[in-house]
């Protein structure tokens, strides 16, 4: 009886330790996308930067041509 007892307890503690080494691959898995995903985040981020810089940039632009265009109005109604 107590044979009977100890392949069960055996039997549970390896499956114990298959379930243990799935969810340890898994948590691999999960740490290497993690990873990527901040990667990907941490690209995101930079580009967002970029294109504020450039739409400042180009703002800028703007009222720079703006006071051109009001100053050759100007000009042209002097005439």
């Amino acid at each position: 009886m107590s044979f009977e007892v100890f392949e069960k307890l055996e039997a549970k503690v390896q499956q114990a330790i298959d379930t243990i080494t799935l969810l340890q691959m898994e948590i691999e898995e999960l740490k290497e996308k993690n990873g990527q995903l901040s990667q990907e985040v941490q690209q995101a981020a930079e580009s967002r930067e970029t294109l504020v810089r450039e739409n400042e940039h180009l703002k800028e632009e703007q009222v720079v041509w703006q006071e051109r265009l009001r100053a050759l109005l100007g000009k042209m109604e002097e005439v």
